[in-house]
């Protein structure tokens, strides 16, 4: 099978996607904007062959991937990452390919449509309205009514969110929003912030997996001195966790979705019910997709894995404290003494290197992955890394 790869060295975590496609049989086409010298070693001895286009130029991506086509029958069109999923769509309906058509693809990038068609379906979604104005934006937060979330519409991740409280908070929100050209206004939920991840084949979930984040995702998004976590749970099956379960499994039903990743976060109020946020058709990010074998999957339709949860795991994201080159870590032996046998990853950029812009990658400057079958150990643990681990820069 060749499949033709989207953007296979970038963001970083693509290049183990080309990997497991090569590990499976796939001949790996690669589809970027990077020169080859400058993809990772990964993602370079995975390719078979390569291709660097201009994804701004549409019709010559189009050119490129027919004259690929003419020379190396291609099977599947695929993307991981949300920026060229439409992209990715429009190709294969131009191969005449298997997967997400555009207009099935669209419900999973623009939020209000993907909530237009979950509210048709009954899925208890936050009250919401687009709007491409200032003054569109005042109008429909005293519909939905305060607090509110403002966010792109074809927005990643927490990228330009932001709540706000009042109609003085709006006014601080609107001019950060100005180079967006359409936004979703929409309730603000009270709760904890949840995710539904899940490898489907042929439409029926063959894996899936439920994480929550500490503290909620836009509270880590606007303060630097947090250091935040996602904790992946081993009961799956915990009661209070199976009304988002049941909700998730409706969303990829209602949406048609077939084979792949999908990421899905939703909210669990206090009251148990759960009320859905928004959903991805690719996998989820900063690392969480570490035990999802989708390469097997898409190349050849099945799902071998034995799956045993065994443990929770938390990702805790470092962020240095000051600007310039990272100077010290403190905290780190300690840590590593005490908690030896629980550590599965501590990734921290070395002392020399220059901080990373936290407003733009969850992974931060660095982070540690730990684990163990007791939640509240691993979250006594994953607190510990929080706050006794510190990085300076200068």
């Amino acid at each position: 099978m060749n499949v033709l790869m989207i953007s296979p060295g970038y963001p970083a975590e693509q290049q183990f996607f080309a990997r497991g496609l090569a590990q499976v049989g796939a001949k790996v086409v690669g589809l970027g904007d990077q020169a080859r010298h400058a993809l990772p070693d990964i993602a370079r001895d995975a390719l078979a062959a390569y291709y660097q286009v201009d994804f701004a130029d549409d019709d010559g991506v189009a050119a490129t991937v027919a004259g690929i086509a003419d020379r190396i029958p291609i099977h599947r069109v695929e993307c991981l990452w949300e920026p060229y999923m439409i992209l990715a769509a429009q190709l294969r309906e131009m191969l005449g390919l298997p997967g997400l058509t555009v207009a099935e693809t669209i419900p999973f990038r623009d939020k209000e449509a993907m909530k237009e068609r979950l509210d048709a379906a009954g899925i208890r979604t936050p009250r919401h309205a687009a709007t491409r104005t200032a003054e569109g934006v005042r109008k429909a937060a005293v519909s939905v009514g305060f607090p509110i979330i403002v966010k792109p519409i074809a927005g990643a991740g927490s990228a330009d969110t932001y709540r706000a409280d009042g109609e003085e908070d709006l006014e601080r929100v609107i001019p950060l929003l100005e180079h967006v050209t359409e936004v979703t206004v929409e309730e603000f939920v009270e709760g904890e912030d949840y995710t539904f991840d899940t490898l489907c084949i042929d439409g029926e979930i063959r894996y899936f997996n439920i994480a929550y984040y500490r503290p909620r995702a836009l509270v880590g998004r606007e303060n630097e001195w947090i250091s935040p976590q996602t904790v992946a749970l081993r009961d799956v099956n915990a009661p209070e966790l199976a009304a988002g379960r049941r909700m998730g499994e409706a969303v990829l039903r209602a949406l048609g979705f077939r084979t792949g990743l999908t990421h899905m976060e939703w909210y669990r109020k206090a009251d148990g019910e759960a009320v859905f946020g928004e959903i991805a058709a690719r996998p989820p990010g900063a690392h969480t997709v570490d035990l999802m074998n989708f390469a097997e999957a898409v190349c050849h339709g099945r799902f071998t894995q034995t799956v045993e949860r065994k443990y929770n795991a938390a990702w805790i994201f470092k962020r240095a404290e000051g600007q310039g080159r990272i100077r010290r870590i403190e905290g780190l032996e300690a840590i590593l003494a005490e908690y030896a046998p629980h550590l599965c990853v501590v990734d921290l950029l070395p002392v020399g290197a220059p901080r990373r812009n936290w407003k733009q990658t969850l992974i931060s400057d660095g982070m540690v992955i730990l684990r163990h079958p007791d939640l509240q150990r691993t979250l006594e643990m994953a607190d510990r890394v929080a706050t006794h681990l510190r990085m300076f820069a200068g």
